[in-house]
C-alpha cells in the first residue's frame, strides 16, 4: 500500500501535509511543536517498526505514551500510508489491523474500530485521498476506497466505493462518482472550504442545501462568462485601451491588449 520512501523524507511529508489541510499552520516550528496529531503519527512511526521487529512490548509502551500526552490512540499494528493527518485529534482510535493509505485526513473522534473479538483481520482499510468527518465511526473489516468522504457523526459499517460520500446513522451514500460538471462544482467547494468535513453533499440540512445552491449558480454563471468571452473575442472584440480585467484570463481565447493569446 505504501512505496518505499526514507524515513527523513517520510517526516519530511507528514510535516509538510499539514500546511496543505490547515490554513491555521504558519511554520515547521510550530508543527513540530503544537500539533499532536504531528507527535501521534510520529511516534506511531517508531512503535510500528518495533512492532515489525517483534518488539512488542515496547510498541505497547510508546504507544500508550503517546495516547496519554496527544489523547490520540493509534494502535502499533496499524500500517498507515504517506502524508496522513490528524486534524484536532482528540479521541481518535486507530485498532490494530486498519490499513490507511496515502494522502487521508481524519479530524477528532473518529474510530476506526472492530465488530469482532475474534482474531484476524477485523478494523478498516481506508485507501487513497479519504476525509473521515468528525466524530464518525468506522466499524469492522470493511474497506473504504479511493476519494471517499464520510461525513461527520456517520456510523460506517459496509464498504464505500471509490468517490462516495457517506452521511448519518447507519451510515448512507448521498454522492456518488461525479459527471465532469460536478467535479467542477466539487473543487469550487473545496475553494471556499465547504468540503472539510467529508460533506460537500447535498443532505437534508437546509443550510448545506442553500449553500450548495449557491455554489451551483457560481459555477453556472463561470461557464456563462467563459462561454460568452469566447465569443466577444471570435467575434472580433477587443477591450478598451488602459483596460485590465484579470478575470478574463479564465477564458481559453483571452488575449493582451497586443492581441497576444493569454493561456
Amino acid at each position: 500500500m505504501t512505496e518505499q520512501i526514507s524515513r527523513w523524507e517520510r517526516i519530511k511529508e507528514d510535516i509538510q501535509c499539514v500546511f496543505d489541510r490547515d490554513p491555521a499552520a504558519r511554520n515547521v516550528v510550530e508543527v513540530i511543536t503544537t500539533y499532536p496529531g504531528v507527535h501521534a503519527l510520529l511516534c506511531h512511526r517508531l512503535s510500528h517498526w518495533l512492532w515489525r521487529a517483534n518488539w512488542k512490548w515496547l510498541a505497547k509502551f510508546i504507544s500508550s505514551i503517546s495516547r496519554w500526552l496527544t489523547g490520540i490512540e493509534i494502535h502499533p499494528g496499524a500500517k498507515i500510508g504517506r502524508r496522513f493527518f490528524i486534524d484536532h485529534g482528540m479521541g481518535v482510535v486507530i485498532g490494530e489491523t486498519a490499513e490507511i493509505g496515502n494522502d487521508v485526513t481524519l479530524y477528532h473522534g473518529v474510530t476506526l474500530g472492530g465488530t469482532s473479538w475474534k482474531e484476524g483481520k477485523r478494523h478498516p482499510t481506508l485507501g487513497n485521498d479519504i476525509v473521515v468527518g468528525a466524530g464518525a465511526k468506522v466499524l469492522g473489516p470493511i474497506t473504504l476506497s479511493d476519494g471517499a468522504r464520510i461525513g461527520s457523526n456517520a456510523v460506517v459499517v459496509k464498504n464505500v466505493d471509490s468517490g462516495d460520500t457517506v452521511v448519518g446513522v447507519p451510515g448512507r451514500v448521498v454522492k456518488t462518482n461525479l459527471t465532469e460538471d460536478q467535479k467542477q462544482q466539487h473543487k469550487l467547494a473545496q475553494s471556499v472550504g465547504f468540503d472539510a468535513y467529508g460533506t460537500s453533499s447535498k443532505t437534508m440540512d437546509p443550510v448545506a442545501n442553500a449553500i450548495h445552491g449557491l455554489i451551483e449558480h457560481i459555477h453556472l454563471m463561470d461557464k456563462r462568462v467563459d462561454e460568452m468571452c469566447k465569443t466577444i473575442h471570435r467575434l472580433g472584440g477587443e477591450l478598451p485601451e488602459n483596460v485590465v480585467m484579470p478575470e478574463l484570463k479564465g477564458c481559453d481565447t483571452y488575449q493582451d491588449q497586443d492581441n497576444n493569446k493569454v493561456d
